[in-house]
C-alpha cells in the first residue's frame, strides 16, 4: 500500500471529502435495508447508532475509518426475515462489545495481533477486496447496461479527478430511480420529518435472545471480526495514513464501546471493515472529515426521516452501489505488495493466496488456516 496525500493538518470538509464520504455505501446500504425493511427493526436505533459512531470515529481517529455492520450477524439475521428477534440482534451486540471490550483491555487482542503473520493479513486483505468485487458484480447483474456504463464513467472521473466521480454517480442513481419510478417525486414531496429518539432496549431481552444472540449470531461473527474489522483494518490504516496510526488494542476497545452502547439503544452490531476505508479512500476521502460528514447525515435522517427511510433507499439503484462495492474491492485488492515485486518468497506467496482464497468463502477459516500454514513453513514442517 502506499501512504495518502501529505502530513495530517486536521480533518477536512471539502468536495472531495463528501464524495470519499460515500465510499462504503454499497456494503451500508444493503445491511440497513435488510435490518429495516425486510426484518422490520425501528430506523431510530439503528440510524443514530450508526450516525453517532461514525462522527465520534471520525473525529477520534482522524481517518476514513468505517463504521459498518457486522457481516457475519448481519446476513444471519437478513437472511432469514422474522424469524430472528430484534432482541437477538440487541443481544449479539451485547455479546460482542462485553468480548472486545475484555480483549482489548486485557491487550490479549495485541498478542493475536503479534503472533499473526504479514502475509496471512495480506492475504486476508485480498480475500476481502476480491469478495467486495464479487459481490459487487453481482448487484451489478440487476441491470448490466446501467452498470457498466456508470464502471466505464467512473474509471474516467477516477482518471481524471477533476470531478467527484463519487458525487456524480449518486447523483445519476438519483436521476435513474426517479426516471423509472416517477411516483418517487411524489414520495419525496411527502417527506415525514418528525423527531423520534432512540428508545433503551435492553428491558426489552428475554432469556432466550440472549441464547440466539450469543450462540447462533455472536460466537460465529468473532474471526470476523478479529481478522478484518480489528487486524487488518490497523493494517490498511498505518499503510495509508502513517502519521495518525492506531493499535489494535484501542480499536478492539472501541469495539466494545461502541456496541455496547449501540445495541443498548437499539442498534446493530457494528465493525470497522478493511473493504469500507479502501472504499472511502478510492472516492476521495483522506481524512476523518467524511466519516463526519456521512455521520451526520445520518444521524439526522435517524432523528429527523426515519419515517420516511423506504422511501429514501429507493433513491439508490442496486447496479449503483453494485459499482461503488466493485471499486471498493478493487482499491483493497490492488493494494497488496509484493504481488508485482518479488518482495515475497514462494511460501509467503502460498500463505497469501490461500489465505485469500479461503477467505472468499469463510474469513475466519481462511485466517487460520493461512496462520497454521505460514507457521508450518517456518518450522519446515512443509515445503514448497
Amino acid at each position: 500500500m502506499k501512504a495518502q496525500g501529505n502530513k495530517y493538518k486536521g480533518n477536512k470538509y471539502n468536495l472531495q471529502e463528501l464524495a470519499g464520504a460515500f465510499g462504503d455505501l454499497g456494503t451500508l446500504i444493503p445491511f440497513l435495508m435488510g435490518y429495516i425493511i425486510l426484518n422490520r427493526m425501528n430506523p431510530v436505533g439503528i440510524l443514530t447508532a450508526f450516525g453517532f459512531f461514525k462522527i465520534m470515529m471520525g473525529l477520534y481517529y482522524k481517518t476514513p475509518i468505517p463504521v459498518q455492520p457486522m457481516k457475519v450477524i448481519g446476513a444471519a439475521v437478513i437472511s432469514h426475515p422474522g424469524t430472528i428477534t430484534p432482541g437477538a440482534v440487541w443481544a449479539s451486540g451485547l455479546f460482542t462489545g462485553i468480548l472486545w471490550l475484555i480483549m482489548g483491555l486485557t491487550d490479549a487482542v495485541t498478542w493475536i495481533s503479534k503472533i499473526t503473520s504479514r502475509p496471512v493479513i495480506q492475504g486476508l486483505i485480498l480475500g476481502l477486496g476480491l469478495g467486495f468485487m464479487r459481490e459487487g458484480i453481482k448487484m451489478m447483474e440487476t441491470d448490466l447496461l446501467l452498470a457498466w456504463v456508470a464502471a466505464i464513467l467512473t474509471f474516467i472521473l477516477l482518471s481524471q479527478q477533476r470531478i467527484p466521480a463519487m458525487l456524480l454517480l449518486l447523483g445519476s442513481g438519483f436521476i435513474i430511480a426517479i426516471i423509472r419510478e416517477p411516483i418517487l417525486l411524489k414520495e419525496l414531496d411527502k417527506l415525514s420529518f418528525r423527531l423520534q429518539l432512540p428508545e433503551f432496549t435492553l428491558y426489552k431481552l428475554r432469556w432466550e435472545d440472549f441464547l440466539t444472540g450469543v450462540i447462533v449470531l455472536g460466537i460465529p461473527q468473532v474471526a470476523l471480526t478479529l481478522s478484518n474489522a480489528i487486524i487488518a483494518i490497523v493494517e490498511e490504516n498505518n499503510t495509508l495514513f502513517p502519521d495518525r496510526p492506531i493499535t489494535v488494542r484501542t480499536v478492539a476497545i472501541d469495539h466494545g464501546i461502541m456496541n455496547l452502547i449501540g445495541a443498548s439503544f437499539g442498534g446493530v452490531p457494528m465493525c470497522h471493515g478493511a473493504g469500507g476505508m479502501a472504499g472511502h479512500v478510492r472516492f476521495g476521502a483522506r481524512t476523518g472529515g467524511a466519516l463526519v460528514i456521512l455521520g451526520s447525515l445520518l444521524l439526522f435522517t435517524g432523528l429527523f426521516l426515519a419515517d420516511s427511510i423506504a422511501i429514501l433507499f429507493k433513491l439508490f439503484p442496486r447496479p449503483i452501489l453494485g459499482v461503488i462495492l466493485l471499486f471498493g474491492g478493487l482499491e483493497l485488492a490492488v493494494r497488496i505488495p509484493g504481488i508485482q515485486g518479488n518482495k515475497f518468497q514462494k511460501g509467503d506467496l502460498y500463505v497469501m493466496i490461500l489465505t485469500a482464497g479461503i477467505s472468499l468463502v469463510n474469513i475466519g477459516m481462511g485466517y487460520l488456516i493461512g496462520l497454521f500454514l505460514w507457521y508450518a513453513f517456518q518450522r519446515k514442517w512443509l515445503k514448497v
